[in-house]
């Protein structure tokens, strides 16, 4: 399925209900008036080059038409982050994917305070030059049968790429991920029917769509089915995002947990009580968050795991089948291989391996990079560079990243599993995070940081009691603010690189 024409199927189908709600802008867009955007966008584009286009615009119904516009123009949107290094990531995109023209904003911009770069495009602009020739034009266009609007627009193939999305870079330089139409329309129909998601359905879409998250679960599953989708450009403004859930009342809402922590404190009792499904994603997410949504409005937070390179969804809990803790059950349509790192055997029941992935939701490749992409495909499966085990239901627990996994006097010790119970007998509202800082000099030292001073000897006593001698931090260090992902993940090259920074500082001579 082409994600171009089955927004103008939906379009047609549901030409006065709302699209979008723009809570940024305050605009509200019916589906007949978005096809008519997205038409006037497609020829525009296409006096650009072809091939790939940059796309920088904040969450809003501009950035969803234009993403719309560059596919029916034949274009393929290469989504670039603008929440940390605009500049240096626009300039990245364009060098990678040897592409010039960028659609992005003034407005953002000024914003972020980026500078004007060759190839930037303002969509201000060319929205200010649509004549009344082209408005007629598309929409006399839209009015035509679904057949004839669809002819003319860009055909294209199921399996041609349909965007080029960033890895978060977290580990190493990020990576170029081309996912097809194929890849997208196959995890919105397989999660969507394991979520039991419906056209009647209103998504509240706060995710930034550069990050796979975005882009699929709000963007394109709002469109596909054909959904309202009520979008605001800032989902760091945690009251907003909560008073925008008390008053348009969204049935659906995807997130990270550090967004989610922030609406749980900002949020009056009941503000997000319209939700009937809430999945949380791209990391951890902890007991007291699930029991903070239960208790302040009665609903059940879910947990789900996937990845940039399978479009995302690989497995999540449901209504039916939710069980705390765990990833819930791999949705259908895709299939998981946990192999022991050691011996490449599958793995029994409870036994930690490597998570592998296969189905149709699974990448084309790293764009520019054969030897990467033969690394993480091989056999048609992916490598996620995840661990994780199945208990004997079929749910998947997730163990943390391999590259958080670190071997100590011959055992595998969890990063991740180590910073859960740190977690756990923290002071409220501190957070954390542990790295592994390997050297001759040292050896393996697990390190771990805290956002204040903390009583490291009973902290240490009691984490005694859960692990071996052998996981247990070696030191303690302060940072008072994690630095995080535009996508709300910890960044652990940097947190690491400050460890390096304080550990070297302290060892020098003064």
């Amino acid at each position: 399925m082409l994600l171009h024409q089955q927004f103008v199927r939906m379009a047609k189908k549901h030409a006065k209900k709302l699209a979008i709600i723009d809570r940024t802008t305050e605009k509200r867009v019916n589906y007949s008036t978005a096809l008519i955007g997205a038409l006037i966008l497609n020829s525009k584009f296409k006096k650009y080059d072809e091939g790939f286009i940059g796309i920088m615009i904040p969450t809003s119904a501009g950035c969803a038409l234009a993403t719309v516009g560059a596919l029916m123009s034949g274009r393929i949107p290469v989504m670039i982050n603008y929440s940390t290094g605009a500049e240096a990531n626009a300039k990245y995109a364009q060098t990678k994917c040897k592409f010039k023209t960028i659609i992005t904003s003034k407005a953002l911009l000024e914003k972020i305070n980026c500078p004007v770069i060759d190839g930037m495009v303002m969509i201000e602009d060319i929205m200010a030059s649509v004549s009344t020739g082209e408005k007629l034009k598309a929409a006399l266009i839209s009015k035509l049968p679904l057949d004839v609007v669809l002819n003319s627009i860009h055909k294209g193939n199921e399996n041609d790429t349909a965007v080029i999305l960033f890895t978060s870079g977290s580990e190493k330089d990020p990576k170029a991920v081309q996912l097809t139409h194929r890849n997208i329309s196959s995890n919105i129909e397989n999660f969507g029917t394991y979520e039991n998601i419906t056209e009647s359905d209103v998504i509240l879409a706060n995710l930034v769509f550069f990050h796979v998250f975005g882009l699929t679960v709000n963007l394109w599953v709002s469109f596909y089915y054909g959904m309202t989708m009520v979008c605001y450009a800032n989902p760091l403004d945690f009251a907003t995002v909560s008073k925008i859930a008390r008053e348009e009342k969204p049935t659906v809402m995807v997130g990270t947990p550090s967004f989610f922590w922030g609406y749980l404190h900002k949020s009056e009792p009941g503000d997000f009580k319209s939700l009937r499904l809430m999945v949380s994603g791209a990391d951890k997410c902890p007991d007291a968050l699930r029991e903070g949504f239960m208790k302040k409005h009665g609903v059940t937070l879910m947990e789900g795991y996937g990845a940039t390179e399978t479009s995302p969804v690989i497995s999540a809990n449901s209504q039916e089948f939710n069980r705390p803790g765990s990833t819930g059950r791999v949705i259908p349509g895709v299939k998981v291989r946990l192999e022991n790192f050691e011996t490449g055997e599958e793995c029994k029941t409870g036994e930690v391996g490597k998570v592998l992935v296969k189905g149709d939701s699974v990448m084309k490749g790293y764009y520019g990079d054969p030897e990467l992409t033969a690394e993480a495909l091989e056999g048609g499966w992916y490598n996620t560079g995840d661990m994780g085990f199945f208990d004997e239901d079929n749910y998947l627990w997730h163990a943390g990243r391999f590259k958080r996994f670190v071997k100590i006097g011959g055992e595998m010790v969890s990063l991740v599993k180590v910073e859960n119970t740190l977690e756990k007998h923290l002071p409220t509202g501190v957070s954390c995070c542990v790295v592994d800082i390997s050297d001759e000099k040292r050896g393996s030292a697990i390190i771990a940081t805290v956002t204040i001073e903390v009583n490291k000897a009973e902290i240490l006593k009691k984490m005694g009691a859960e692990l071996p001698n052998i996981a247990l931090p070696k030191q303690f260090i302060v940072i008072r603010e994690l630095p995080m992902m535009g996508t709300g993940k910890i960044d652990f090259r940097t947190v690491t690189k400050i460890v390096q920074d304080i550990l070297s500082e302290n060892e020098s001579p003064s």
